[in-house]
């Protein structure tokens, strides 16, 4: 009997999902609320825990030509000078420690290259309600599934009624999302380089993306009454370089050269106990949202959808395989929430004993080394003896 397996969301998390179940042989379609898969966002980080994941899929043949090695990355420097508080040579030691390098790519770009690996895509698809395994859409239509996985953000409507309807706690943070042409930036922000530049309050990550053609800006700061959660959501320019008076003017130089800013509140989200009741479960951002201090969100949803689909391939029960999915997953993921949660007070500490002690700490301290719980994951080996169904 075939399992009829439905995903809502079709992000990042949705469709790795989709294409490691086609590699697995289990036939899926997702459904995504969005018209058209546009190029929202901007750029991120592929660490390796990731990216050997994406090899494996056979996305990374599709990606090229749009990916970029780093080779520097934990380059944090101080907020009023641009000093070097640590930095990691990644043009070597990645490959290495892990196997596997540190790339960058623009997020449509990651998109396009999953969705390729995808066979049923519905879009236009808006879901208002889930209830044992049956999705009713914005139109009145319903859908069967024998499986139900809710990769729609943190706003998820799957997760509402798995757990009830309540709302992400508002952070106090927000954070900006922009990009400079690699024509008009600094000969510093060009190089394949993850440079974090950490002050009173806030902090900015730089580095380049599309194959070096664009600069991605990410930048946290005080949300004072900023509180819109959107992907669609904007600021000005001038907002945002703001935020960064009488900081070393070669970044508020590259701020400048940027186009239209993203904002966003920061939301967050405790850990849960469980993801899943019945046939249904959660997957990413839906079941854990995290500050993006360590660059971790995707790679996360990208695990997450591989150990699914192994566990779904290695059970003739779903219940039994959502079970042993959430038991593999919700220790690491919940570990990550928490480190990426405290790391927004140890980035944003001001000028001070406890500043001086932390940059002290960054130079003694190898975050490549210190981080390989992170990178040197290989979610696929949690459960090395299953092949297929």
């Amino acid at each position: 009997m075939t399992v009829r397996i439905a995903i809502l969301g079709g992000g990042i998390g949705g469709l790795a999902t989709a294409a490691f179940l086609r590699r697995a042989g289990l036939p899926c379609t997702v459904y995504e609320q969005a018209a058209a898969l546009t190029q929202v966002g901007a750029g991120l980080l592929v660490t390796p825990n990731a990216a050997r994941l994406l090899r494996r899929l056979g996305v990374f043949d599709r990606m090229e030509g749009h990916v970029l090695r780093l080779e520097v990355g934990w380059e944090f420097r101080r907020w009023q000078d641009g000093t070097v508080l640590s930095s990691e040579d990644l043009s070597t030691a990645c490959a290495e420690l892990y196997g596997e390098h540190t790339w960058t790519i623009h997020r449509a770009d990651l998109l396009r290259a999953l969705v390729s690996q995808v066979d049923d895509v519905r879009l236009g698809h808006r879901c208002v309600a889930v209830e044992d395994g049956r999705l009713r859409f914005a139109d009145g239509h319903t859908v069967e599934a024998d499986v139900v996985i809710g990769a729609d953000g943190i706003h998820s409507i799957v997760r509402a009624a798995l757990f009830g309807a309540t709302p992400a706690t508002y952070s106090g943070l927000c954070a900006f999302r922009a990009l400079v042409p690699s024509r008009l930036a600094p000969d510093f922000a060009r190089r394949p380089a993850q440079t974090l530049w950490i002050g009173p309050g806030r902090h900015l990550v730089h580095y380049p993306v599309a194959a070096g053609g664009l600069v991605n800006l990410v930048a946290v700061a005080p949300a004072g009454d900023h509180t819109a959660e959107s992907w669609t959501a904007t600021a000005t320019v001038g907002e945002l370089r703001a935020e960064f008076t009488g900081w070393d003017p070669r970044l508020t130089g590259l701020i400048e050269s940027a186009a239209t800013p993203g904002r966003w509140a920061l939301l967050d989200r405790p850990p849960l106990p469980r993801w899943s009741q019945g046939a249904t479960t959660l997957l990413g951002d839906a079941a854990h949202p995290m500050f993006p201090f360590y660059a971790q969100g995707a790679a996360q949803a990208i695990e997450d959808a591989a150990v699914l689909a192994r566990c779904l391939a290695g059970h003739h029960d779903p219940q039994a395989a959502l079970r042993e999915y959430e038991a593999l997953r919700i220790p690491r993921t919940t570990r990550l929430q928490q480190v990426s949660h405290a790391r927004s007070e140890t980035n944003h500490l001001p000028d001070g004993p406890a500043q001086h002690a932390r940059d002290e700490t960054f130079a003694q301290r190898d975050p490549l080394v210190a981080n390989g719980w992170i990178y040197g994951y290989d979610a696929e080996a949690a459960r090395p003896h299953l092949t297929g169904r």
